[in-house]
């Protein structure tokens, strides 16, 4: 077997501090930096150019793991101005989506970037409308941070109002994070291929049942809405139980296809024949 590749730790990336009691700090690597809390202070010189998953200690003896942040820990811990989408409902909007690599995709709510960095990280190539500048300016920092500055060729974003309009064709997929999502389902008619796909991320059921409507008015079918909990568990011999607090309602998912222009001619047919 040949040497495994290293992939040292380096100034400019972001990296996990996780404590004796678990708790996270998101910090990006710097020269001669120094990470502060009220348990001391570890330099930046000490991590950088070694690997991550080792552990280091404060001037006053705190102990910490540092490890490279995963989507998920990264999302959570990062700057963020808009409520994100949590990386519980990140998972399965990639796939209600049906996500793929080159996949065409209009995203409107940018907020700090946490479901654009999902979309980039599947291989989305993204246009983006975000009507906020501070919105919009933070989740390009954030995109950039994570994923480098390669991902923002593929992340084309506008101040705009998706409400108004999507000027763009040909689109893959729309994915809205929105208060009004019906608002721009009209517009989503224009901009999908055939059989392109819309989905909506809700909090309200209400929400919801007008998005439904939109869809049918504006020849969408096949129409579903999903509500993803999750409960994680404490496994620790031989306490093996549900944890006391469940990650329970954030919003509903609700997807539709976008049916071709004579789809009613040709059920119509196969029904005289």
């Amino acid at each position: 077997m040949g040497e495994v590749a290293r992939r040292p730790l380096t100034a400019g990336e972001s990296v996990l501090f996780v404590d004796s009691r678990g708790r996270r700090y998101l910090v990006e690597l710097a020269v001669d930096g120094e990470f502060h809390t009220h348990s001391g202070i570890v330099e930046h010189n000490e991590l950088i150019g070694s690997d991550e998953g080792g552990v280091v200690r404060s001037n006053r003896g705190a102990r910490y793991e540092v490890w490279r942040p995963t989507l998920a820990d990264f999302i959570l811990a990062m700057p963020r101005g808009a409520q994100v989408i949590y990386p519980k409902d990140l998972g399965p909007i990639l796939m209600h989506a049906d996500i793929f690599p080159g996949a065409r995709v209009f995203e409107s709510g940018l907020g700090s970037g946490a479901l654009s960095m999902a979309l980039l990280r599947s291989g989305a190539v993204i246009t983006g409308y975000e009507l906020r500048e501070d919105f919009h300016a933070r989740a390009r920092r954030n995109v950039e941070r994570f994923l480098g500055p390669a991902a923002l060729e593929r992340y084309r974003t506008e101040e705009r109002n998706a409400y108004e309009g999507i000027e763009e064709r040909g689109f893959d997929r729309v994915v809205l994070d929105l208060p009004e999502p019906w608002r721009v389902v009209p517009h989503a008619a224009d901009a999908l291929v055939p059989g392109g796909l819309i989905l909506s991320y809700s909090p309200s059921i209400v929400q919801v049942m007008t998005f439904h409507k939109a869809l049918t008015d504006h020849g969408f079918a096949m129409a579903e809405t999903v509500e993803i909990l999750q409960r994680p568990w404490h496994v620790e011999d031989p306490a093996v139980r549900p944890v006391h607090r469940m990650q329970g309602h954030t919003g509903f998912l609700t997807v539709g296809r976008l049916t071709r222009g004579d789809a009613n001619e040709i059920v119509n047919s196969s029904k005289r024949n």
